[in-house]
């Protein structure tokens, strides 16, 4: 055994040497280098044509006040904060522990990282395996050379090494693409992260919007229904004919006819809630959100261009794959070149187990081998060509990413500052239409005017609550939309784990 170690120590001392070396080597095949952020003409709108105002409207009276857009302030890595509601914040941290979507894309990010791990074993380092075995052998015997020994056992025991020697970067490339793999995993389970929490929010918000437009609904029913009883009164003591208590009981029918909708709306959105949150749909303990239990975020940071390439994890991602794309064309350009193994081993045969080790049954073997390709009918040549190919294909999908990015962006800016102006109209429109109902209803009751103009009173007066409210909801949404758009402040998490670490496992994700 002393024999044995007194081998291994200088090769493997050797080999480091040789694995040293080669890691200094040349790589061959294109440096992979970050896409620079796309240059805009004019700061002062860099996502959409015209300048976005500095705030949006408001409209006094509904909760819609201004929003004031602040250009290069950084987002909150808890953005949904922002819209002050204790039971939607309690919610997303539950749902951020219960979520098999986030669980699935934490997963898949363990098994890159592993996969890496095991590659990188593989190939960074020399192999070494130990054997160990019995032989029981029988030859003619003449080659014995020993009458009546001509079968035999031999035992042998020996530790082999061999390493490859990465001379022209092919086990580099291949791992600085592993390597992307694993990044690309890291920026999905952002994506992830995004995705759920943004989800949530509107989804929350959408319940918002249907509570107070079935309340709008029922508000509307009740005073029909009010109108419907006095009709009828009338028309008992003969001021008015039978067909105008006909015309108000379609009315009041109407109305009622919309609420099952509205009810079958908002219990599919409840379900939808519990799914997003981890929950069965009938689970019970799940929060109910009404718009006034939510206020509308007053400042809005907008990421500047050269920021949101770094910030968006659809781009990080992209970027990634491109990354990857780029080390296979490396790996493809290698594979041209030749290969070197470097090989030994050292150990003992005996024909007796209690000599093994003995300075007598000492074996050793060195030994060094070069492959190079000489004739594979254009197989390598046209690998690389495909590598080439999907790297570019991989980088036209990348600037299509960013494309989607900034369009993004740009129609969130836009529609945050129209539907301010929708909403304020539509309050403005809510605010006359119930001026324009009580006034004519008082005509009507005095005979002032006909039943006709109160029946299109109370449809517009109807009309606008509900848009009112879709109006109110709207303003949630795009806030929600632009914190999405922009990419969630991801990089700014440090209140809450780090969640490429589930529950109960050790270590952690190191920030980048």
């Amino acid at each position: 055994m002393m024999e044995i170690r007194k081998f291994i120590a200088p090769r493997s001392a050797c080999l480091a040497a040789v694995v040293a070396l080669a890691l200094a080597g040349c790589a061959v095949g294109p440096d992979f280098k970050t896409p620079a952020a796309p240059q805009v003409a004019d700061e002062s709108h860099p996502y959409t044509p015209a300048t976005v105002p500095a705030q949006t409207a408001s409209a006094p009276g509904t909760g819609g006040a201004p929003q004031r857009l602040a250009m290069g302030r950084d987002i909150p890595a808890l953005w949904w904060q922002l819209f002050r509601s204790e039971p939607l914040d309690q919610l997303i941290r539950s749902a951020l522990t219960q979520s098999p979507t986030l669980a699935s894309a934490q997963a898949a990010l363990r098994q890159a990282r592993e996969t890496y791990e095991a590659d990188a074993g593989r190939k960074l380092v020399p192999g070494v395996t130990g054997q160990v075995g019995a032989t029981r052998e029988r030859l003619p015997p003449a080659e014995g050379g020993i009458p009546g020994a001509n079968v035999f056992t031999v035992y042998g025991a020996s530790v082999n090494v061999s390493y490859t020697i990465d001379a022209f970067g092919a086990t580099r490339r291949e791992l600085e693409g592993l390597q992307a793999t694993v990044d690309y995993q890291r920026y999905q389970v952002e994506a992830a992260y995004l995705s759920l929490t943004t989800n949530l929010v509107t989804t929350a918000i959408q319940e918002a919007s249907l509570r107070a437009q079935l309340q709008a609904t029922r508000d509307v029913v009740e005073a029909e229904a009010q109108s419907l009883a006095l009709v009828q009164k009338q028309a008992q003591l003969g001021a008015v004919a039978r067909s105008t208590v006909l015309a108000q009981q379609a009315l009041l029918a109407q109305s009622r006819a919309t609420l099952p909708g509205l009810e079958k709306s908002l219990a599919q959105t409840r379900h939808q809630l519990a799914v997003y949150a981890g929950r069965l749909p009938g689970d019970a303990g799940l929060p109910e959100f009404g718009l006034e239990s939510l206020q509308l975020p007053q400042d809005l940071p907008v990421t500047l261009p050269s920021a949101l390439v770094r910030q968006r994890p659809d781009i990080r991602a992209s970027e990634a794959l491109l990354h990857e794309a780029s080390a296979q064309v490396g790996v493809a350009t290698a594979n041209l070149y030749p290969q070197i193994t470097l090989s030994g081993s050292a150990g003992s045969d005996a024909l007796r187990i209690d000599k093994l080790f003995t300075g007598s049954s000492a074996a050793w073997s060195a030994g060094a081998g070069l492959l190079q390709p000489i004739f594979n009918g254009g197989a390598l040549q046209a690998n690389k060509r495909a590598a080439v190919a999907a790297f570019d294909t991989a980088n036209a999908q990348y600037r299509q990413t960013v494309l989607n990015a900034f369009l993004n962006v740009a129609n969130t800016l836009r529609a945050l500052d129209r539907d301010a102006e929708a909403l304020r109209a539509q309050a403005e429109a809510e605010a006359l239409a119930g001026e324009s109902l009580d006034l004519v209803t008082r005509q009507y009751r005095l005979g002032a005017v006909s039943y006709l103009s109160l029946l299109d009173a109370q449809r517009t007066y109807q009309q606008t609550r509900v848009a009112l409210v879709q109006a109110q909801a709207a303003r949630y949404a795009d806030s929600a939309a632009l914190f999405q758009a922009l990419g969630g402040g991801w990089w700014n998490r440090t209140e809450l784990a780090d969640i490429s670490t589930p529950a109960g496992a050790a270590g952690s994700e190191s920030k980048r």
